[in-house]
């Protein structure tokens, strides 16, 4: 069993090197065969275009009767990978897994799911809140991620400039961090309440200022 699964192993890894089109790239991690790095481009018109992702993926012993286990290192913006851990949810990975799969098409899977995000069954609640609220702030907050983590394109901020970026990480309006500021809030903390409460877009009209201040106050 175990030699069945490294050969298998060494024939995926093999058939990816010789697949030139697909540009999905696998490398072993301390020249171990069963856990992986891959690597792909952000796909073209989305917010992670011009970005390089790399998933850690490790090979069950039961592989491939029992799915691989894959994880973003790279941080990214999205409603189904943990802004934190860079956890995934994608039914492959799970359920729907099925022993056809190979590493190759499971990191395209991957990739796809970039170009269709999922938010009502999100691996990131916050994230998800977001792309329902505003999908146009959403895109500018996972392009800014994509520059900062990713290597995507557009200019790094100097260190004047570190209060916007992060504002515009957490993708919310700067004015709206500044309002509470004001009043005598620690700039981290308002960041963080604006967040939780996913104040964006039309919610905005509809959380009150006391409301905001409550949540500060906790």
């Amino acid at each position: 069993m175990a030699d069945a699964r490294l050969r298998r192993v060494n024939k995926e890894i093999a058939d990816c090197k010789n697949d030139k089109s697909s540009h999905i790239n696998i490398e072993l991690i301390d020249n171990s065969p069963f856990h992986l790095k891959g690597s792909f481009k952000g796909p073209e018109d989305t917010p992670y275009a011009g970005g390089h992702f790399d998933v850690d993926i490790v090979i069950p012993e039961s592989y491939p009767f029992q799915p691989v286990k894959m994880k973003f290192l790279t941080k990214i913006y999205h409603p189904n990978v943990s802004s934190a851990s860079g956890a995934i949810c994608l039914d492959i990975l799970k359920d729907a897994w099925s022993p056809v799969l190979t590493l190759k098409s499971t990191l395209i899977s991957l990739q796809s799911l970039l170009c269709s995000p999922e938010p009502n069954d999100p691996q990131d609640a916050e994230v998800a809140k977001h792309y329902l609220t505003s999908k146009a702030s959403f895109e500018e907050t996972a392009r800014y991620w994509t520059m900062v983590y990713a290597g995507g394109p557009g200019k790094t901020g100097s260190a004047a400039g570190q209060k916007q970026d992060e504002v515009a990480m957490a993708g919310l309006e700067k004015a709206h961090v500044d309002q509470f500021e004001s009043l005598g809030f620690e700039r981290g903390k308002v960041i963080d309440a604006l967040r939780r409460l996913n104040y964006r877009g039309a919610n905005v009209a509809k959380i009150n200022d006391d409301r905001v201040v409550e949540e500060l106050l906790k």
